[in-house]
């Protein structure tokens, strides 16, 4: 086991890191004490050398103070940002140590709380919400980024060219945890929010009041001009002051059009901000070297272009920035409006600056959400080495089986609890029929088998010694609820999902359907629910899927005698010194035994014999 080893590395870099921050953390406070000195001590001698030597050697005493104690801010600024960097490197190797143990509450919220109870699986797998996949593998540090994970472990149709290509930057994500944890960092330096690529996005597309800013800007320029000429002649050439009429003419089209100007010059705030964000992240990729790392080079390639960096690109953002900051002082802004139309001429130079960044930033976003979805899977892999890469076929060839698993477990339940199985599909049109007690562990597999599913289509190595499968639409029905505000009683709630779910199978236009369904019609009495559920399996054997079906029936396992494409599984339990028992392994055939009534016995339950 791998994993154990990679547990005590990481829990020994943050010991090391703790250390570190106790250093520095008393570097700093003596810093403080020895700024506070600097400056007492300065000012006691300055005031000393005036009075007992000159107020020259006093200025000279406080000059030479002031030097000092920038020298020590400085040096103890330097001391407050590795603090920070310090601070931020240990949280995030904490929360992966919580990734690996599944501390959930050390681990960040789930930016995406809700499920879709339509979806074809996302809420029976616990892929999104509290304590999901999507939770435990999120290390995105852009909304897009988590949004285009999750998209990709909810895929309704898995394409097999798209896995293979995750697969490959997966794998060689991997082992480059320091590349990821850099990354993370310059991001975290200059800010605690997810970047919104999106909005960015919009605020750079929008430029339809360019063409009457620029005409705008045509007459202020020129009103300018005449302002300083005839102010200049009247002052030197004793002319009369015209230049009144036209400055007041000048002043009445910055009045009129100062919406024009203000909404923009508003916006850049938000522009600087958000593109500052982003400058951190890109500046580290574009001088990160990936050139070993063939398909993370071309990934990257956008970042890395010669000539065309994007941190030279953004620079010009700076000095827009700048600039608009000088009139963000209400003397100073009436001061540089009165001699030219500055609000003007660098609202126009932000639109402009939209306009050319606005193709180049949406490929750095798009290309930037697809690296994190995929630092995420890599992070994953990272934290499970013994996790393994499937193997997905396009097809079923002779021989093969159109699904097996060795050891297959469940991501979501720690290690020292998860229990792991082997199973397999021989083709298509197969349906595995489960049975066995309660608690012995039915539904957990079920799970187990559509999550690393979700997992595999993803692109992400899975929590088994080996997997090789087929590309498979999912489809489950597991935790079924009714529905109060739609009238919909539970059982009401279970048909309409199966319902869905045989239509979903009659479609051979599509991949193969492999439905998970947990307790068939659990939601009527004994009667009507087997005669339902064999009528239900006989119209699901031999369609475009396959599928595991779990069930307390055992008068169902009798269907396997007549349809040679049902198979039966079992789980089971002992009694142990009064105590129920499960191993949760699954086992050939039905289940001999099930256990209802011994568990009402054990909780003190008045059961008759039966």
């Amino acid at each position: 086991m791998l994993k154990p080893k990679r547990l005590k590395l990481i829990k020994k870099q943050i010991h090391c890191l703790e250390r570190r921050l106790t250093h520095l953390s008393e570097l700093s406070a003596r810093f403080s004490k020895v700024r506070l000195f600097t400056f007492l001590a300065g000012f006691a001698l300055g005031i000393a050398a005036n009075y007992l030597l000159s107020p020259a050697a006093g200025w000279s005493v406080w000059g030479l103070t002031l030097i000092v104690f920038n020298f020590v801010a400085h040096a103890h600024r330097k001391v407050t940002r590795s603090i920070r960097k310090h601070e931020i490197w240990l949280e995030l190797k904490q929360t992966q140590v919580a990734r690996m143990t599944l501390d959930w509450s050390a681990i960040p919220a789930p930016a995406i709380l809700e499920s879709d109870h339509d979806h074809p699986f996302q809420f029976d797998l616990d892929i999104t919400g509290k304590r999901s996949l999507h939770q435990l593998l999120d290390t995105a540090i852009s909304k897009d980024g988590s949004s285009r994970l999750l998209d990709w472990l909810l895929t309704t149709a898995p394409n097999l060219s798209d896995i293979e290509k995750r697969q490959a930057m997966v794998q060689e994500l991997r082992p480059l945890a320091r590349f990821r944890d850099k990354l993370h960092l310059a991001f975290k330096l200059v800010s605690k929010d997810q970047l919104d690529g999106k909005r960015l996005l919009r605020f750079l597309e929008r430029q339809e009041l360019s063409s009457r800013l620029d005409r705008v800007l045509g007459l202020a320029s020129l009103l300018a001009v005449v302002n300083i000429v005839l102010f200049t002649l009247s002052s030197l050439a004793d002319w009369p002051a015209y230049w009144g009429a036209s400055l007041a003419v000048y002043v009445g089209v910055h009045l009129v059009c100062d919406k024009l100007k203000g909404s923009l010059l508003d916006e850049s705030v938000f522009l600087a901000e958000e593109l500052r964000k982003f400058r951190s992240v890109l500046r580290f990729l574009e001088g990160y070297a990936l050139r070993q790392y063939e398909n993370l080079n071309d990934l990257c390639a956008p970042f890395q272009q010669a000539g065309h960096k994007p941190s030279e690109e953004l620079r010009r953002i700076t000095w827009i920035s700048a600039a608009i900051g000088l009139r963000m002082n209400p003397l100073m802004g009436i001061a540089l409006n009165l001699v030219a139309p500055w609000d003007f001429y660098f609202a126009r130079a932000l639109v402009r600056l939209k306009v050319d960044l606005a193709e180049d930033v949406a490929v750095w976003l798009s290309t930037l959400t697809e690296l994190e979805a995929l630092g995420s899977l890599g992070n994953f892999a990272y934290l499970n080495p013994d996790a393994v890469f499937p193997e997905i076929k396009a097809g079923q060839a002779g021989g093969d089986s159109a699904l097996n698993a060795e050891a297959l477990g469940h991501p979501l339940i720690a290690d020292e609890v998860r229990k792991c199985n082997d199973f397999t599909f021989a083709e298509i049109g197969e349906v595995a029929l489960i049975t066995g007690s309660n608690m012995s562990g039915k539904s957990t597999f079920l799970k187990t088998l559509g999550i690393n599913l979700s997992l595999a289509y993803a692109g992400a190595p899975v929590v088994a010694r080996r997997l090789s499968t087929r590309p498979f639409r999912l489809f489950t029905c597991i935790q079924i609820n009714d529905s109060i505000a739609d009238g919909f009683s539970f059982f009401y709630a279970e048909v309409r999902r199966l319902k869905a779910l045989l239509l979903a199978l009659e479609d051979n236009e599509q991949l193969p359907l492999l439905f998970l369904i947990d307790e068939i019609f659990r939601g009527t009495n004994n009667r009507e629910r087997l005669i339902g559920s064999q009528s239900y399996l006989q119209a699901l054997a031999g369609l475009n899927g396959l599928g595991a079906i779990s069930t307390h029936d055992l008068e169902l396992t009798k269907l396997a005698d007549t349809i040679p494409q049902i198979t039966n599984s079992h789980f089971r339990e002992e009694v142990v010194d009064g105590r129920m028992v499960f191993d949760y392994k699954m086992r050939p055939g039905p289940c001999p035994s099930t256990n209802a009534l011994k568990i009402m016995r054990m909780e003190g339950l008045p059961v008759q014999d039966a």
